[in-house]
């Protein structure tokens, strides 16, 4: 398959040969307009807004998440509230049986 996609790349070297295109019956090269093989140019411009579209919803979160971490949070430092002074409560009196 990569051979034919490199054969062609050079067929599409020579202006005549725009038309070119893969055959996928025999992995060969043939003329698509003379096997009725056209596609719309629709379709392409249909990609090619699909794709813009795209970019633009990426750049848009992009700036929406570099916004959010440049905010400066009010108040003082995050995190969780602390807890009972000393720590974790004593658990058992007098320790654990039989240490």
């Amino acid at each position: 398959m990569i051979d034919a996609l490199v054969d062609l790349r050079a067929a599409h070297d020579d202006p005549e040969n725009v038309s070119k295109g893969l055959a996928v019956h025999d992995g060969g090269i043939a003329d698509m307009l003379e096997e009725g093989i056209v596609e719309p140019t629709q379709v392409k411009n249909q990609a090619v807004q699909s794709g813009s579209e795209a970019a633009e919803m990426i750049l848009r979160i992009d700036d929406v998440i570099a916004a959010k971490q440049t905010e400066a949070p009010s108040g003082g430092p995050g995190g969780a509230p602390g807890g009972a002074p000393g720590g974790a409560p004593g658990g058992m009196p007098g320790g654990m049986p039989g240490m």
